[in-house]
């Protein structure tokens, strides 16, 4: 008995002893330990506070002042002026903010400055300096300036994040100057991703970030900043009944906007897919009751001569039907799955093509005359206008 009590107390040490020497060894490091951690607690754990975002970006953000000869709607007020926001991209002046700001319904600017945050946070005495419109795209609502460097005090460009790597919760604030109290910050979360926006001339912006920091009328064109001080969208309009900010505010992905940018460098003009339908959200009621045998997608009423989905032999609808008082065009194809992921809507699809590019092909899900069938098509460029 001794002698098995003998051994059990050998084991013992050992094991403890061993326990010991590997607790030693992961303390020091010499071990390695996996761990695991999701995007958002490195964000959270990692990141930036408001104040210190502000102390890094505030110098990048700029006020937008658009100057028109004829005053209406929109951002000018009854003086002909208008008032957004921008920031910095390069150290050679190239400024982002939003088509809107700088058009007053379609009407371009006669003159756009800018002007910079003073060391003492105000805009009274501050830089102001002439920006020149190197382009503006209206679908997407960015628009690009370009000022001379040496008229500005020292350039802070914002560091450009990832978009597509945006997820709900995460911490983001807002800078711009909301009623024209300048250089404001607002802070909050992403509330929510991948909402369709609609651009100032009726197209979709896919892939709009949704965020609780308050936005404002003057926030427009000001970006909204990760808690890694990166900027990850163009804050450009709010839901509101009131007027003001109510906790949904959107801003077009970085993404999007650095698409146009480039675009807009390169030939002043931003070209965008175009497919060549125009179609009626199907839900499973309305299939029912116009006697379509699918359960969702789009309805195809007209297909536009020429265009990309002429080519691949998408047709449009013949029978007008009054339904609940709404016309409907009805005998057309159904488009219910682009590249294999369905289509809800006519949002939906509007989104999906404006992800792609002129000369993309893409694989249309189509019910025609009963049967599905698989067609592809090549997109083209938007015709003005469409």
């Amino acid at each position: 008995m001794a002698r098995s009590w003998s051994r059990f107390g050998f084991l013992l040490a050992g094991i403890v002893l061993t326990v010991l020497v590997l607790v030693i060894l992961i303390a020091v490091g010499v071990l390695p330990v996996k761990t695991e951690r999701t995007t958002v607690a490195d964000r959270a754990n990692g990141g930036l506070t408001a104040l210190q975002i502000f102390q890094k970006d505030a110098a990048g953000v700029v006020e937008v002042r658009a100057r028109f000869s004829t005053a209406g709607n929109g951002t000018s007020s009854s003086s002909g002026q208008g008032l957004g926001s921008g920031f910095l991209v390069s150290n050679d002046g190239y400024i982002i903010t939003n088509a809107h700001v700088i058009t007053n319904d379609g009407l371009a600017a006669d003159s756009v400055a800018v002007v910079f945050r003073n060391e003492n946070g105000s805009s009274a005495g501050s830089t102001r300096v002439p920006a020149d419109v190197v382009g503006g795209d209206e679908s997407t609502d960015v628009a690009l300036l370009k000022i001379d460097p040496s008229k500005a005090p020292a350039l802070h460009p914002l560091t450009l994040g990832d978009s597509a790597g945006v997820l709900v919760g995460e911490p983001v604030v807002a800078i711009g100057n909301p009623l024209g109290l300048s250089f404001s910050l607002t802070s909050g979360i992403v509330s929510a991703t991948n909402r369709n926006l609609q651009a100032p001339d009726g197209s979709v912006i896919p892939d709009g970030i949704q965020t609780d920091a308050a936005i404002n009328s003057g926030n427009s064109g000001g970006p909204l900043i990760d808690s890694s001080g990166k900027v990850i969208g163009v804050n450009t309009q709010i839901i509101t009944q009131s007027g003001g900010s109510q906790g949904l505010g959107f801003a077009v992905p970085i993404a999007t906007a650095v698409d146009v940018m480039d675009q807009l460098k390169t030939s002043g003009t931003v070209a965008h897919a175009y497919l060549g339908v125009s179609g009626q959200t199907l839900s499973a009621d309305l299939a029912e009751a116009l006697g379509v045998s699918a359960d969702q997608g789009v309805l195809v009423m007209t297909v536009s001569a020429g265009s990309p989905a002429a080519q691949a032999g998408i047709t449009g609808g013949h029978q007008h039907v009054m339904l609940q008082g709404q016309p409907f065009l009805t005998g057309g194809d159904v488009i219910e799955a682009i590249d294999g992921k369905a289509v809800i809507s006519s949002q939906d699809l509007a989104a999906a093509i404006a992800r792609h590019k002129p000369g993309d092909t893409i694989t249309l899900t189509v019910l025609s005359g009963g049967q599905t069938q698989q067609v592809k098509v090549t997109l083209a460029v938007r015709p003005t206008g469409a």
